[in-house]
């Protein structure tokens, strides 16, 4: 019986709780610095959730690891109350296993998905003609191709890790295919969309599920003939692991009811990507496999974090 009281008492709390949120301002905090798509996402979705909520919601960045100083924050630090999200990427796959003392996955747990942005193979124009053209060259001539890369473990590096083809923040990057320094680049899709309409570039192949209105001419890495090479890079909410279900649900229902919103949503297009509005459970299973996926690319390429 007193179980049974406990355990009531703690869902009229965790409602009551649900019910008061939220009480002071809500942060989303950045990993990354502004103007990259998932401040930017973050951005948008502050302005837009701070009139549903009635109270201000602002972008705070905390930069470094790949994101894990802001996810680490939000984990161990901040009130686990729903008034700090980590807006992370899928890098939140990656760091996480690239530095395994640092942050643990379960730390962190999944709110709402916001957006998939597609990547491009980029090349210096006029060098390749199509991504097969490019394998063939790589094979020919086995260590002589040199590509960019934003980073170990960043969406471009495990963009050409899952195409299993293959370094340099992403500024950098772009210049040495640009200058004919670097032969490829998995670049934004709305970064290489205006690089090939200037002619700086050549665009291959699209790393991802599927298409991008933006440059839909391209075919994904999976219709160019190379199984399991897509590359999903996403955009999410998550909240430290503590935080009542109930607040959980909130923030789920609001971010989602944004994302599929025909404003945000256009928003979002504009940016090059695809709105991803999913389920908690959805969100879960695809962390938990994107998770299982990286650990096994990881160890297959042998990558060590910097």
């Amino acid at each position: 019986m007193r179980l049974v009281l406990a355990v009531a008492a703690l869902a009229l709390s965790l409602a009551a709780q649900a019910q008061q949120f939220p009480s002071r301002t809500v942060r989303f905090i950045s990993g990354v610095t502004p103007g990259a798509a998932s401040d930017t996402m973050a951005r948008i979705l502050a302005e837009k959730l701070s009139p549903i909520l009635g109270q201000p919601v602002i972008v705070e960045n905390r930069l470094g690891a790949g994101g894990l100083v802001g996810a680490k924050y939000v984990a161990e630090q901040a009130e686990p109350d729903g008034h700090t999200i980590m807006m992370y990427a899928s890098a939140f796959t990656v760091s996480t296993l690239l530095s395994p003392g640092v942050l643990d996955p379960k730390e962190l747990q999944a709110v709402a998905t916001v957006a998939t942005i597609p990547t491009v193979m980029i090349t210096p124009p006029g060098k390749y003609k199509t991504v097969q053209d490019f394998v063939a060259a790589a094979k020919a001539e086995p260590g002589k191709i040199v590509c960019s890369d934003a980073g170990i473990g960043s969406a471009t590096h495990m963009a050409f890790e899952a195409l299993n083809v293959h370094t340099k923040g992403p500024g950098e990057a772009l210049t040495e295919v640009i200058s004919g320094r670097a032969d490829c680049y998995f670049a934004l899709v709305f970064q290489a969309q205006k690089m090939r309409e200037a002619g700086k570039v050549g665009a291959l192949v699209l790393s991802g599920p599927k298409r991008s209105a933006l440059m839909s001419d391209l075919p994904t890495t999976e219709e160019a003939g190379y199984a399991n090479s897509a590359y999903n890079f996403w955009v999410g909410a998550l909240v430290a692991a503590k935080t009542p279900r109930p607040l959980v649900e909130r923030l789920h229902k609001d971010i989602t009811a944004l994302v599929e919103s025909p404003e945000v949503s256009a928003q979002i297009k504009k940016l090059g990507a695809d709105p991803l509005p999913m389920s908690i459970a959805e969100f879960e299973a695809m962390i938990k496999k994107e998770l299982k996926e990286n650990a096994e690319l990881i160890k297959k390429a042998g990558i060590k974090a910097n």
